[in-house]
């Protein structure tokens, strides 16, 4: 199969800098970046970047490259080996797949979406946050109950690992049981509102007057502002993620591969604890907003989903304790294209996917609730797939404005991600 590079359409040699391009393109920013080079642009600064007219506007080129992600410190992966190239053609046709799936589930109005919380679960009220700067069974009796689960999972891509292998023999309950609190303890520690405080927010909301303000800002101004938000969010998962048990003796290679793949996830999964479905509103900087709000964006269909997304999820009245064993199940994804060592991450998963389980069972969930939960997470991809797309066209469009988000958002969504200092207190 020929893959072709993202920057000129060419044929591609592999992944060069973070990015999928061919040789030409892999030396033309290796000698931009080594030289330090300051390029211009003689016409508009939108110069069309192909196989034929690559070589016409330097600018323009390396623009693009910076654009969709190249950069000089991502993982050089040179050229790819059969097996990497088959195993990126089988992530494009799955993408592929899960977009039919996603179009046919969106019609459907009776199945929640999954991982995501009500706008006030019933877990714990506390509504103390520390921020993430400041604080760095034999379970085989229940085996049978949960295959059409793990064949769900199976199928919805993220949890692919878990049909292929048994289910881990001997995991003793108190092992369980450690997991489960472990990754709860982690949730309800990084949540950045408490339930509570929630609660008394909820009918905060942003005035016709205070809307219609935001919908004259411009579009770079609303990316910027959004960005912020976001990125004050993701270091909340950065530490969420960081408390798991067994995620920090992961080589760093994969915690990065992991938390770039996984963190939106995550985000809309969270996100969905600010939605208040009375109204269809979302906390946003201080005050609940309606989907109207965000019409400078230009992205009507990325927030609409998005909305559409956490009033369905709403309806699933997910506990705290359910919504944080899910999150964590989907962050430890094994099955992300170049993960180092998958057999542990798979283990990782399918033991906190085990104390979902129990934890569904124990709370009396209704029997098809983890399956309304799996058999959504195509559209969740669906999602994640359809910001970067938006992301991708704000740079080319505004890259200036887009060199100006906070680091951590352009590493989680670009080349690479470094984690945010913090303290054990």
């Amino acid at each position: 199969m020929l893959l072709f590079s993202f920057i000129c359409g060419d044929k591609s040699s592999g992944i060069h800098y973070g990015v999928i391009t061919c040789e030409g393109c892999k030396g033309f920013f290796r000698r931009s970046q080594q030289n330090n080079a300051m390029y211009s642009c003689s016409r508009q600064r939108n110069c069309l970047i192909d196989r034929t007219n690559r070589n016409r506007c330097q600018h323009c080129r390396l623009q693009k490259c910076l654009a969709l992600g190249m950069s000089r410190d991502a993982v050089k992966f040179g050229r790819m080996s059969k097996k990497q190239r088959d195993s990126l053609y089988a992530e494009v046709q799955k993408h592929q797949q899960s977009q039919e799936c996603a179009g046919l589930g969106a019609r459907e109005e009776g199945v929640e979406l999954p991982g995501h919380g009500r706008a006030y679960s019933r877990g714990s009220s506390s509504s103390s946050q520390s921020s993430p700067e400041q604080t760095n069974l034999d379970f085989n009796e229940g085996n049978h109950s949960i295959k059409h689960e793990y064949q769900l999972l199976h199928n919805s891509g993220l949890f692919s690992h878990a049909i292929i292998n048994p289910l881990p023999e001997g995991c003793p309950l108190i092992e369980i049981e450690r997991i489960t609190q472990n990754v709860i303890k982690s949730h309800m520690e990084t949540r950045q509102y408490g339930t509570e405080e929630l609660k008394r927010m909820a009918w905060t909301l942003y005035s016709p007057e205070e809307t219609r303000s935001f919908q004259s800002k411009s579009a770079e101004m609303m990316w910027q502002q959004c960005a912020i938000h976001i990125t004050n969010a993701i270091q909340y998962v950065v530490e969420f993620a960081k408390r798991i048990t067994g995620f920090m003796d992961l080589c760093q290679n994969d915690q990065i591969i992991l938390l770039k793949a996984g963190c939106m996830d995550v985000l809309l999964i969270r996100m969905c604890r600010a939605y208040n479905p009375i109204n269809n509103t979302m906390l946003f900087d201080g005050k609940f907003a309606t989907a109207q709000l965000f019409k400078a964006l230009g992205c009507d269909d990325l927030v609409s989903s998005v909305f559409d997304l956490a009033r369905n999820l709403s309806r699933l009245q997910m506990s705290e304790e359910e919504m944080a064993l899910f999150s964590a199940a989907v962050l430890l994804s094994p099955d992300r294209l170049w993960l180092t060592d998958v057999h542990k991450i798979q283990k990782m998963q399918e033991k906190v996917y085990l104390a979902l389980q129990r934890c569904l069972q124990k709370e009396c969930s209704s029997e098809d609730k983890l399956a309304k939960m799996v058999s959504k997470l195509p559209i969740m991809k669906s999602i994640c797939n359809l910001h970067i797309d938006k992301l991708e066209f704000f740079r080319l469009v505004h890259p200036e404005t887009a060199y100006m988000f906070p680091p951590l958002y352009r590493e989680v969504f670009g080349s690479e991600i470094t984690f945010p200092d913090s303290t054990e207190g």
